[in-house]
């Protein structure tokens, strides 16, 4: 099993090259909040930091941050296993190396049989990257366990989400649950905002199958819906009994068209 480490595959595409830079914008996306909120999962975007940082950023300002995650994210590429984890080695960010969580990852890898290990699935994946620099820029350290999903079939997602709570309640630690996703895309603006509000409404209710359903009947090209979905599934066995939208936008707020955009929520779970 190789523990080699994951090079950078957006930096200085989706979020600046240089540490400096990209501390500075982090900073400038993640004023601290009046209150901080503790949390058992959340739903944050992962466009480039220009269009979607400001929104991820106003969830981890609010945050009360503990040193370890599972972070789950769509496959936007199509390479790797259907549900793919790494559970050795460390993501390397302008910001320094990020360290895997083995234990976390091997406790997974055998409550879940359907979750494999896979390097190529994350290879040119940027849904969890971009998420790494914000909790670099909060926490002196932390480890995670990566996952990216590559089914859109409700099973394996319920399969998961159970067996991430199985491991998540035997944990001496918190553990955060965190799955990037974007919102719907590339429709009008007006057109996305509504079906955005039908997707918001089953995760603030923390109804899995729900979001789900609504997804597949409405058409939502919600790109994380699926590890939405097993996070969801997590969460409410974990007790999650409410959540709360800290930001909604999308990107026609940044560049001023708003006859094709992609959305952005930034949920909480609690």
């Amino acid at each position: 099993m190789s523990t080699a480490v994951r090079e950078p595959a957006v930096a200085g595409h989706f979020y600046p090259r240089s540490a400096q830079t990209l501390t500075q914008e982090i900073r400038k996306y993640t004023a601290p909040a009046a209150e901080k909120i503790s949390a058992l999962a959340c739903v944050v975007p992962h466009a480039g930091y220009m269009y979607s940082g400001h929104v991820a950023g106003a969830v981890y300002a609010r945050l009360q941050l503990p040193p370890r995650f599972v972070i789950l994210c769509p496959n936007h590429t199509g390479y790797g296993r259907p549900l793919a984890v790494m559970t050795e080695g460390a993501w390397q960010t302008p910001l320094g190396q990020a360290p895997i969580d083995r234990e976390l990852g091997q406790a997974l890898r055998l409550a879940c049989p359907l979750l494999e290990e896979d390097e190529l699935a994350h290879r040119g994946e940027h849904a969890i990257e971009v998420q790494l620099p914000f909790l670099q820029s909060a926490l002196p350290e932390f480890t995670f366990v990566p996952i990216a999903v590559g089914t859109a079939r409700y099973e394996p997602l319920q399969s998961l989400g159970e067996a991430m709570a199985e491991v998540l309640r035997d944990q001496r630690d918190k553990v955060m649950l965190i799955s990037s996703s974007d919102m719907n895309h590339y429709e009008p603006d007006d057109v996305t905002r509504i079906k955005d509000s039908k997707a918001i409404d089953k995760i603030l209710a923390v109804d899995p199958r729900g979001l789900y359903d609504v997804v597949m009947e409405e058409s939502i090209s919600m790109c994380g819906f699926a590890p939405t979905v097993a996070t969801l599934t997590a969460a409410r066995l974990l007790g999650a009994t409410s959540a709360e939208v800290i930001k909604y936008a999308t990107s026609g707020d940044i560049s001023g068209d708003r006859s094709a955009v992609v959305g952005y929520a930034g949920v909480v779970v609690r």
